[in-house]
């Protein structure tokens, strides 16, 4: 192992060449440093090459001492990068097991690399997002939408559209997407490059780096898990005996029931109350803490509660569930909640409490890989396991489990484990979407988070009856908050609740990620009619009355 280790690091909110040379001479300072190097400060990379005994930390505390914002993306010995051997005989470089979009992406990097791969798929290929997750999910979430808006214009001397009869029919070309996509983006995919293999089959792990597949034990010089997640059951007396709908059944059902009690206020269960609402379902959800969509700001979460049930969503929070059990065709939810027992009775019952990652059943304990608290595979930086020729990515490794993620995870795994490159697992501004109608966007910390680390902030909040987007719409529903430091306004969160939240949110996404202040948001070219010109306001709004702006914030 090199004694030396070269170091890459993005650095957030330098504006001039001095900026550059001020973060180089604190780089400089830090004992063990050799050297330090800020290419330009428009690139926002810098290098250093440093004692193995020097942390990250040390590195990223002289940055923000300096002023800026430091993030450690690659650390690995000084020594030339080299792809791994190429392997003799049935063995592959790189064996990945699990056939989803973290796996694809870990094959396709390795491919790129030269390597030879396996995939090891038991099930469907694809994984949980194209198969029964996003693409399906979605699909239906925007069917219910287009019903929904064509029975309820919000523009006057429209007539209403009757919404569609044909369920069965929604659901089949929901299948038929869900169909072409797994062919397009996987099976074909996987067709295009020579060196990637799809065994079928079931992998187990045998302890160093032996997986056998159907009989067959297979020795790769790298072994990358990304197994995915199923749907978390909560431990409720008489659920299982009872039996219940999870994501993946409720979008295929094959008729709508009159009613749905949904257990799990989070972005799931919020997504398909709504979509089962739209579509003429009774649906009550059931919460068990004091807010839903808890992981947002409580402005927003509060304002989606009052458009839900505007919509006949009833929304219950700090419900504790005693049992369960189904009597003549109906289920009985047995509840509390602030002290007043009830039961909620429906046609269907829905548990949306969340996933928890796939881990067991197939040798991790014998290969000696660690779980964590939630049965999750603990992996470093940079995304290796405990036993140093196994690599994880995706939902496998815990939360965030988001496609987009796995897929980053996937290619990352692969070229730190054939290259040893040292890339570092990096989520430092990481947006994520619920889909429902507004839907909701966030990047970077809420207020919350930031006061919880001792960070000095503004914020502001800013209605969408400000957005002329949003008035010539005729849909005003939904807020914009902005999270920023006080002492340098540099931008540390966004918060989006607004029909078109999930696109809007990227522009916030770029400035979080290259240090961009709220003043920064309110300079820049926003185009009129847009509601990412919301942006633009929210932050005029830390120093300005909006009310008495022009019609293009001038």
């Amino acid at each position: 192992m090199s004694s030396k280790f070269h170091f890459a690091l993005r650095v957030e909110g330098m504006t001039c060449d001095g900026c550059a040379r001020h973060v180089t001479e604190a780089l400089k300072t830090v004992p063990g440093v050799d050297t330090a190097q800020v290419g330009s400060w428009r690139t926002g990379q810098a290098t250093v090459v440093a004692s193995a005994e020097v942390r990250d930390h040390l590195l990223v505390d002289a940055v923000h001492k300096a002023g800026y914002h430091g993030v450690i993306v690659e650390r690995r010995p000084l020594e030339p990068t080299r792809l791994v051997a190429t392997s003799e005989g049935r063995d592959y470089n790189l064996l990945t097991i699990g056939g989803g979009s973290a796996a694809f992406a870990a094959a396709i990097k390795a491919a790129e690399l030269g390597a030879r791969v396996a995939i090891v798929e038991k099930g469907t290929i694809g994984g949980t997002c194209v198969n029964i997750g996003c693409v399906p999910s979605k699909t239906l979430i925007k069917a219910a939408e287009l019903c929904y808006h064509s029975a309820y214009p919000n523009f006057e001397g429209l007539n209403a559209c009757p919404p569609p009869s044909d369920w069965r029919r929604v659901v089949q070309q929901k299948d038929e997407l869900v169909a072409a996509l797994r062919q397009g983006k996987y099976v074909d995919v996987a067709a295009i490059y020579p060196t990637i293999t799809i065994l079928r089959g079931e992998a187990r792990l045998l302890g160093g780096r032996r997986v056998r597949v159907n009989g067959t034990v297979y020795e790769p010089d790298k072994i990358v898990v990304a197994t995915g997640s199923h749907p978390l059951v909560p431990p409720i007396p008489g659920l299982q005996e009872a039996g219940f709908l999870d994501s993946e059944l409720a979008l295929s059902l094959e008729a709508l029931p009159a009613s749905m009690v949904i257990i799990g206020g989070g972005s799931i269960g919020l997504e398909l109350a709504q979509l089962f609402t739209r579509f003429g379902v009774r649906v009550m959800v059931l919460e068990s803490g004091p807010h839903v969509a808890r992981a947002e700001e409580p402005e927003i979460g509060e304002a989606l509660v009052r458009y839900l049930e505007d919509e006949k969503v009833q929304i219950c929070t700090n419900v504790t569930i005693s049992r369960v059990e189904r009597r003549d065709g109906e289920y009985l939810v047995h509840t509390e909640a602030n002290g007043k027992p009830k039961i909620c009775r429906a046609e269907r019952l829905l548990v949306a409490t969340g996933r928890h990652a796939n881990t067991i059943g197939f040798g991790l304990e014998e290969a000696g890989v660690r779980l964590g608290a939630k049965g999750e595979i603990v992996v470093n930086e940079h995304l290796q396991t405990t036993n140093q020729d196994i690599y994880a990515a995706g939902d496998c490794i815990g939360n965030p489990m988001y496609v987009y993620v796995a897929a980053y995870a996937g290619g990352l795994a692969a070229e730190n484990a054939l290259s040893g490159v040292g890339r570092v697992f990096d989520l430092t501004a990481l947006p994520h979407v619920t889909f429902t109608d507004p839907q909701i966007a966030s990047v970077g910390l809420t207020e919350e988070k930031a006061t919880a680390q001792g960070r000095g902030v503004r914020t502001a909040v800013l209605p969408l009856h400000h957005v002329p987007r949003a008035l010539a719409s005729r849909n005003t529903k939904g807020l914009i908050k902005l999270v920023a430091e006080d002492e340098t306004g540099r931008l540390l969160g966004a918060h989006v609740l607004a029909a078109e939240a999930g696109e809007v949110i990227q522009e916030a996404t770029l400035a979080i990620r290259f240090g961009l202040s709220i003043q920064d948001l309110a300079d820049t070219f926003h185009p009129y009619l847009t509601m990412v010109e919301g942006l633009k306001l929210a932050a005029l709004t830390f120093k300005k009355d909006v009310t008495k702006l022009s019609c293009c914030a001038a």
